[in-house]
């Protein structure tokens, strides 16, 4: 192994060079307590930048085993060093000096919830983070003495900020991990509560802004307080007893006028799949893993879904039972959402009517009358919605704002008033004996069949031009495979770029698993065993610092929308 001597002569004999002479300083590099290695050069000041990793060994970062003795420890420890990395750059790192990239130093930046990452990864002999490097050039000469500044200046300091447990502030480390250790164990809570989700009281639901997720912190900030009818307490291992509102498993309606935060609700609870950090004001809002929010999707591909449940006797005998299409309605593409989150093993619907099709959620008596069920195929949500959870134990969260009639089918009834929650379920009840609905249901006694389907690998060509593979991001819901572009834009829970980073990949992963015979459920679970198993790293052929971890409903949800995907249906 090299010194970090070399690295220096390196550097200087290689000054003034053209660029690709920075080829030479690939490779790793033993410092007094480190290991830098240069894992991947740039070809070009504006290329993406240099893939960069850093190793400590325990002996001299000194962390106690308890910050990353269990899986939810791990995976805020690693969450919380990222953190540090990224505020020792802001305060270090110049940034740009000179040409496209040259000079800056980028890790892989969190947000509101604490995910599992690659940016950091503890071995049972060192750390390691993983970040990039934008080699320094002037007039596209290789700038020396920046790079030497770089890294021997500037990376010293962010490690030193970073990787040692004397230099990190241990209140706020201890925080950081039991702040996510409590909101698993309460998620894990749920099922055995009778509860599909949780917010605690005193948690800050609104957000600053569309493009904003962190907290509201001006104007009229309103801390949720639980009705009494719906309070629960829970002991939690570190924070201790907590209370709050429970959300029973069943048919829950969040139902208020217009701006009161009937879907600021809604929006806290789906993303109480994830944990949260510390001040971010649902760190004790957590729902069922398996929770789905679903959303009409005008113009999306469907390949032989099964969504007779919802709709039938098609004009022309189009099959419902085996259904395609290359642009979807509204009502149709939301009847197959809601099938394919039921094969993947989904749990737990959260629908709000804002983002639905109208003619999916309900038809009124009078458009009953006016139009007789022999010339309507659909069979609206609002006679389905019990049937799904009694024959599937699938509950569903309904935010509802025009359609009294959902009364008839709700187990609970939550009224948002200026945003406070409180329990309408009695008053709801006695609408709906004072005044009958006119309405005939449409459902049958049965929620329908179930179809599971089996992925043909040979669907999935990542290939573009000379490139046999070809995958990349264009924002958080857009991914690039090969020639085709998949939308996931109606994929309203992905957080992160980086998720959906490693969901590309991670189709393409998938490929190896389709034999035919396996289906899409099958495929997709042995997919997130073996990242569970071995880590993200399978998914790429190098170490990859930018990865995010990502629940098998939504690599489902990418596969599907892949314009190319052929399935057969299993018998």
């Amino acid at each position: 192994m090299q010194s970090l001597d070399d690295l220096k002569n390196k550097l200087e004999r290689i000054d003034g060079r053209g660029y690709k002479a920075y080829k030479d300083i690939e490779g790793l590099y033993q410092c007094e307590e480190y290991i830098l290695l240069i894992d991947h050069v740039q070809g070009d000041p504006f290329a993406s930048p240099s893939r960069i990793r850093i190793r400590l060994s325990h002996e001299y970062a000194c962390f106690p085993e308890n910050t990353y003795n269990t899986v939810i420890r791990d995976i805020a420890f690693r969450d919380f060093l990222t953190r540090r990395f990224v505020e020792a750059l802001q305060k270090i790192c110049k940034g740009s000096r000179g040409l496209g990239n040259s000079g800056i130093i980028s890790i892989d930046c969190p947000g509101q919830e604490i995910l599992e990452r690659t940016s950091f990864i503890i071995e049972e002999q060192y750390i390691e983070a993983r970040f990039v490097l934008g080699l320094p050039a002037s007039a596209r000469k290789i700038d020396g003495k920046q790079a030497v500044a770089m890294f021997f200046d500037e990376l010293p300091k962010i490690i030193a900020v970073a990787f040692y447990f004397k230099n990190i502030d241990r209140v706020k480390l201890y925080e950081h991990i039991e702040t996510a250790e409590d909101a698993s164990f309460l998620r894990d809570q749920l099922d055995k509560l009778g509860l599909v989700a949780f917010i605690a009281d005193g948690s800050i639901l609104p957000r600053s802004s569309g493009v904003d997720p962190s907290p509201l912190r001006k104007g009229n900030i309103v801390p949720f307080v639980a009705p009494d009818s719906l309070r629960m307490k829970v002991n939690l291992p570190n924070r201790g007893m907590v209370a709050g509102m429970g959300i029973s498993k069943g048919i829950t309606l969040i139902v208020g006028g217009g701006y009161h935060g009937k879907s600021t609700l809604l929006s806290a609870i789906a993303f109480g799949i994830y944990n949260h950090i510390p001040g971010d004001g649902r760190e004790l809002v957590v729902i069922n893993s398996s929770a789905v929010k679903i959303r009409s999707e005008d113009g999306r591909r469907i390949e032989k879904t099964c969504i007779s449940p919802f709709i039938s006797n098609l004009p022309f005998g189009q099959d419902t039972e085996a259904f395609s299409t290359d642009n979807a309605s509204g009502s149709t593409s939301q009847s197959a959402n809601i099938i394919e989150t039921m094969e993947m093993g989904c749990q737990v619907l959260l629908v709000d009517e804002d983002t639905s099709a109208t003619n999916f959620m309900i038809r009124d008596h009078r458009m009953q009358n006016l139009v007789s069920k022999d010339k309507e195929p659909i069979i609206p949500f609002i006679d389905k919605v019990q049937l799904l959870y009694q024959d599937h134990s699938i509950s569903t969260i309904i935010v509802v704002g025009g359609s009294g009639d959902y009364f008839d089918v709700a187990d609970c009834v939550i009224c948002m008033v200026e945003y406070q929650p409180y329990d309408y379920t009695k008053e709801a009840l006695s609408i709906t004996e004072k005044f009958k609905a006119k309405r005939k249901k449409e459902g049958g006694g049965n929620f329908g069949i179930t179809v599971r389907r089996i992925p043909l690998a040979n669907s999935f060509d990542a290939g573009k031009g000379k490139k046999k593979v070809k995958i990349s991001t264009n924002g958080l819901r857009s991914i690039s495979f090969g020639y085709h572009n998949i939308d996931l834009s109606a994929i309203e829970q992905l957080v992160d770029i980086s998720q959906t980073r490693a969901i590309g990949d991670a189709i393409y992963y998938a490929r190896r698993f389709m034999d035919r015979t396996l289906t899409l459920k099958e495929v997709v679970d042995l997919v997130m065993s073996n990242i569970r198993k071995n880590g993200l790293d399978i998914l790429s052929p190098w170490p990859v610092g930018n990865y995010a971890v990502f629940r098998g409903i939504e690599l489902s949800c990418a596969i599907n929308r892949l314009r190319t995907l052929l399935v057969q249906q299993k018998k």
